[in-house]
């Protein structure tokens, strides 16, 4: 079946399609860059921040379509990026982004797209799409912008078919870092924007599996000298560094084709160290790992900064930000590591700690704010556990 551009987007000659692996196929105009490209296809359903998740490396591998509808109307400005570039294959949206109009603004969404070759499709029902998502879970689709409007459907379809998706895996080695550097960058704040930390703070060794750069700014921020080290690192290079406490960051792909490397060398400092360690996302994920649990793909995962998650300790419930498709298994944690916080959209797991000692993990993205403090508490539970 065939789904037409939204009526108020009079697309007289379509410059875009996508066509999903069923052979569903959606029409629109296309912005940012040319070309073809393949990816899963998800959803996220933030009214704000679509250049931060455009450069989050968590979604390697995805295009995402957006549910609010006005993207692109404040623009990009450099100091929204979580990575150097987007890391997201393309974007979908139901209104072609409008001229910006925001004080940040550097440029237009458009340009930007199209500078860093990251293809956009607008005048898209996506509204339809998003079920179409839902129903099929994360479909395989093969995205095209020609200026041209001419599309080789069975050729797409067939490139559709063919993308491999995310399950088996590992994506992290594609968006780590080369080597390791320090960070020092804080949070932003009225007037000065990112202010750098000055003076001793906790020393942490924080392993990229695709850090966001507002984490590593919350580390800072909380009191952490921070180090950044490649996603393979071993356990002798990672205390090399004489850390105080350990973080284990977001990233992409399935957690256990990452795990393949990271979890020995997360083990091997668990059984040798009593070092706290803090995990977020991925991170979260290749702990539970770690520690004996399991993980599993979801149908269309979390992706959005509107998801209600309980706080298990306090029976607080916390508004956050989150992007995922594969979660932990609650069911097999093994004694000894507790269930600390769920999601209250599907009751998946959210949250794990060790019973008696500070080794720690979200599923959520405190760094995001969308609450917009609810969550920042975890890192200063991170660095109070340092000693």
């Amino acid at each position: 079946m065939t789904a037409a551009p939204a009526p108020h987007e009079k697309v007289e000659k379509p410059t875009a399609c996508i066509v999903l692996a069923d052979g569903t196929t959606f029409y629109g105009s296309g912005f940012g860059a040319t070309g073809t490209i393949q990816a899963e296809l998800c959803f996220n359903t933030a009214m704000t921040g679509y250049q931060e998740i455009m450069t989050d490396p968590s979604y390697a591998g995805q295009a995402i379509t957006f549910t609010f509808p006005h993207i692109g109307n404040t623009g990009v400005t450099a100091e929204d990026d979580e990575s150097g570039d987007p890391v997201a294959r393309a974007m979908i949206v139901k209104w072609n982004p409008s001229e910006p109009s925001n004080w940040r603004s550097e440029k237009a969404l458009s340009d930007w797209l199209a500078k860093r070759s990251r293809i956009g499709v607008g005048g898209v029902d996506t509204r339809r799409l998003t079920r179409a998502i839902r129903q099929q879970g994360a479909p395989h689709v093969a995205i095209q912008h020609a200026e041209d409007g001419i599309f080789d459907m069975p050729n797409l379809l067939a490139q559709a078919r063919a993308f491999p998706g995310l399950e088996g895996l590992d994506l992290a080695k594609e968006v780590t870092c080369a080597q390791s550097y320090s960070w020092d960058e804080q949070r932003w704040a009225w007037p000065d924007g990112h202010s750098k930390r000055e003076g001793k703070g906790k020393k942490v060794v924080a392993l990229d599996y695709g850090a966001k750069r507002n984490i590593l700014r919350c580390l800072a921020s909380a009191g952490c000298e921070v180090t950044v080290l490649p996603a393979t690192a071993t356990a002798e290079e990672v205390l090399a560094h004489e850390p105080e406490g350990i973080f284990l960051s977001n990233g992409p792909g399935d957690p256990a084709a990452t795990g393949e490397y990271a979890v020995p060398m997360i083990r091997e400092i668990l059984d040798t160290t009593e070092l706290p360690v803090f995990g977020i996302c991925l991170g979260h994920q290749m702990l539970a790992l770690a520690l004996g649990g399991k993980t599993l793909k979801m149908n269309h995962g979390h992706h959005g900064a509107n998801h209600p998650v309980k706080d298990h300790d306090t029976g607080k419930v916390e508004i956050t930000s989150m992007n995922h498709g594969f979660a932990v298994d609650a069911d097999s944690l093994p004694e000894g590591v507790v269930e600390t916080h769920t999601s209250l959209f599907d009751g998946s797991n959210c949250g794990i700690r060790m019973a008696e000692r500070p080794v720690f993990s979200v599923q959520y993205h405190p760094e995001a704010s969308p609450g917009p403090q609810d969550s920042f508490y975890l890192f200063e539970r991170f660095v109070a556990s340092m000693k």
